[in-house]
């Protein structure tokens, strides 16, 4: 009997801006590839069914689920994690900051799928209403926050008001 051999693939992608390669089988999910073969462990794996949102990553400017993709199809893209928010290491990007200043998380597992959703959203959509904000977090499950504190990070960013009563 003949085995049958797993046939490796070579995924080159730039990841938050640099060039990184890596490989994987065939059937290897992004967020999988992202997280045990490039190292960005900032990529979560909650429910692997694309429906918690804490693995949510932008591929091409995108946010998508990376437990919904597969590794190769990701080839020659750019990739962005929560990781590649930050305009340098040790700096907090606008979004980032605002979270902060609201407190608009707890335990932080969900935070960096919802980071990718709002900068997908916030690079979309110029001045969103509460209303907006709220259906774009519909994707997301989070058990800590309530989601009100995330709301008011994300319209304050929205505003470009960083005034904030909680700074």
């Amino acid at each position: 009997m003949k085995r049958l051999r797993h046939t490796r693939h070579t995924v080159a992608i730039r990841l938050n801006g640099i060039d990184r390669t890596g490989e994987c089988e065939p059937r290897t999910l992004l967020s999988d590839f992202l997280r045990y073969e490039l190292g960005a462990t900032g990529v979560h794996v909650g429910c692997e069914h694309g429906v918690c949102g804490a693995c949510t990553v932008t591929v091409d400017g995108l946010a998508q689920r990376s437990c919904l993709t597969l590794a190769v199809v990701a080839d020659g893209r750019e990739v962005r994690t929560a990781e590649g928010l930050a305009p340098e290491p040790g700096v907090l990007s606008e979004l980032q900051a605002a979270f902060r200043r609201h407190h608009a998380l707890q335990c932080g597992f969900c935070t960096p799928g919802i980071l990718m959703s709002c900068a997908d959203f916030l690079a979309r959509v110029a001045r969103p209403s509460e209303p907006d904000v709220r259906q774009m977090l519909s994707g997301h499950l989070c058990r800590c926050t309530g989601y009100s504190n995330i709301v008011s990070a994300i319209l304050e960013v929205a505003s470009g008001n960083e005034d904030s009563p909680d700074a």
